[in-house]
């Protein structure tokens, strides 16, 4: 049966209005004062409060969540808290933002490799408190140095109005994560200076209402409007006269749709790198993202931890995540390697028990079978379609290396491991040279392996890890949710080979011209860790799939975020240690 556009004349009418409305609007944008930003964003989180419970609860039941699940504590923060949390982070920074004096709070470092480093987590006291030992820092690019990093961050509050050009953006909105989309307009209104028309993504347009409401705010000054559409609506909103820039989040197919055209006229198009699309497009896609296990002394609870971690990186949001691990890389020969695959199958049957909500799914799940050779059907529990697992060295090699699923499946690597070193340089030569896509690439790897390797050399090694956000012990799921983060691809992609996007969202500090992010968190949980002599207070993190409060811890870390106190902390702990 026929799929029946929704975009009539009369949406297309309302689309020209609201454009209009932009467009009258772009250039008194430009003088918006640096107080009214502030206002506008803490008028953002007073609307947004009122409605995040709806919010919250809405999306979990439209994902099929069982009542009263722990897991809708995803929707809670991956949806109202990184919004909230980035209204904060944006109001910190514009508060500094003369002579950029909140960079002289964050700490810089040059790395082995001669570029610098700036540590942006953790900067608060919440941050050393609700994320105990979890750091992030942000590489920048070649050539940006401490003494002149002040010339490589916000720029456009640099620029007198009068010598801006207004712009119109075009954000077409991602279908899977609610908080997407609003950040994603954030990233063009307060570090781009342009009014955006934000496109929803069908699968979520059931967000609408709530975004209208919580982002009133930048609706009434006319910067803002919130539409629904299907991919007509989208592409004639893509050659819309007055859309000057866009940013998509999506899969590279529709990146090269927009940009280049469809069917052979595409593929003429980008053969001869003549864009059918001439504006500008930055964009956010997915890829076949790594995790790196690195052979060590690994314990029976670190099996079980890590399990646990894996699992989520794999089975968060039900799979449906840009930065979902895809390829799993073990050390073949390493005597722990089917203690940990039985038990990441034990927390997939037993914390994973959710339908697979996103359209497409089992089609997809269909073509990774009949790629694979030999997979595994890892039970989620009855009427749960389960998790596939398959040798990434068996059947139709070059497919499961270069498609994205995006669904419950996963691919296994194994190399040689003479030494963790040499291993752990191999897996990412071989992440590079093999998988598609440059979003997200995770390494787990024991602290006593660590010292053995040595910080530097250490550093050295990931510098060739080619992601734009790594994770070490913790999940690059992590970095989207941390505001001051900068989130995309690996530096250096080009229209015509965008592998994971061009361009970064969120990254609150406004830094320019970043190349990567690498985040650490602690290989233990509290109180755990206390026996490494490692401190760190953050217990199972709510963002795990084994969470049994996340539901709970959500809310009240939302809830945090709206209102920041001492008197707050106590629930959240205890909450979290129960977890």
């Amino acid at each position: 049966m026929k799929h029946q556009s929704d975009f009539t004349p009369d949406l297309q009418l309302a689309y020209d209005a609201d454009l209009r409305a932009l467009d009258a609007a772009k250039k008194e944008w430009l003088h918006c004062s640096v107080a009214e930003r502030i206002a506008l964003l803490q008028a953002v989180k007073d609307a947004l409060m009122p409605v995040a419970q709806g919010w919250a609860e809405t999306a979990a039941r439209k994902k099929r969540l069982a009542p009263n699940s722990p897991l809708a504590g995803e929707e809670w923060i991956s949806g109202p808290y990184a919004v909230m949390g980035m209204c904060n982070g944006l109001m910190h920074t514009l508060s500094q933002i003369k002579d950029k004096a909140y960079l002289r709070h964050l700490p810089t470092r040059e790395l082995p490799n001669g570029q610098t480093a700036v540590r942006v987590v953790p900067h608060s006291i919440w941050d050393r408190l609700l994320l105990s030992g979890v750091k992030a820092d942000i590489w920048m690019q070649r050539g940006i140095t401490p003494a002149n990093l002040k010339d490589h961050a916000a720029s456009i509050y640099d620029t007198p109005p009068e010598k801006q050009t207004g712009k119109v953006a075009l954000v077409l909105g991602a279908g899977n994560i609610a908080a997407i989309s609003p950040l994603d307009a954030f990233q063009k209104l307060f570090l781009e200076n342009q009014v955006v028309i934000l496109k929803m993504n069908p699968v979520n347009d059931y967000l609408t209402g709530y975004l209208r409401t919580a982002l009133k705010p930048l609706i009434d000054r006319n910067v803002l409007r919130v539409v629904k559409g299907d991919g007509a609506a989208g592409a004639y909103l893509t050659q819309h006269p007055l859309v000057q820039d866009i940013h998509i989040t999506g899969a590279g197919a529709t990146h090269d749709a927009i940009v280049w055209g469809t069917g052979e006229e595409g593929a003429r198009n980008k053969a001869a790198g003549t864009p059918k699309n001439p504006r500008h497009v930055t964009s956010e896609l997915g890829a076949v993202c790594p995790t790196i296990v690195v052979p060590g002394p690994w314990t029976k609870a670190d099996i079980r931890f890590q399990a646990e971690h894996i699992a989520t990186q794999k089975l968060h949001n039900s799979g449906f995540n840009c930065v979902a691990v895809q390829s799993l890389i073990l050390p073949k020969g390493w005597d722990k390697a089917d203690k940990l695959m039985k038990e990441v199958a034990r927390v997939m049957g037993e914390h994973a028990k959710r339908e697979a909500y996103y359209p497409g799914a089992e089609t997809r799940l269909a073509d990774f079978a009949s790629h694979a050779e030999g997979e595994a059907a890892l039970s989620r529990g009855p009427g749960v379609p389960p998790c596939y697992v398959a040798d990434m060295e068996r059947g139709d090699t070059e497919w499961l290396r270069s498609q994205e699923v995006f669904a419950p499946a996963l691919g296994t690597k194994h190399l040689e491991a003479g030494d963790a070193e040499s291993y752990l340089r191999a897996a990412i030569a071989w992440a590079n040279d093999n998988l598609y896509g440059t979003l997200g690439g995770n390494i787990l790897i024991h602290p006593a392996t660590m010292r053995k390797i040595g910080r530097k050399r250490f550093e050295e090694i990931i510098a060739e890890f080619r992601y734009g956000t790594i994770a070490v012990n913790a999940w690059t799921g992590l970095g989207f949710l941390l505001a001051p983060v900068p989130w995309g691809g690996f530096a250096g992609a080009t229209l015509a080979d965008v592998q994971s996007g061009i361009g970064t969202v969120h990254n609150s500090f406004m830094l320019e011209d970043t190349e990567r992010t690498v985040v650490e968190a602690p290989w233990a949980p509290f109180p755990r860790n206390l026996l490494s002599g490692r401190f760190t207070l953050l217990p199972r993190p709510p963002w795990f799939i084994s969470n049994r409060r996340q539901d709970k811890i959500g809310k009240l870390l939302t809830r945090f975020q709206y209102k920041p106190g001492w008197l707050k902390l106590p629930r959240i702990f205890l909450n979290a240690l129960l977890g």
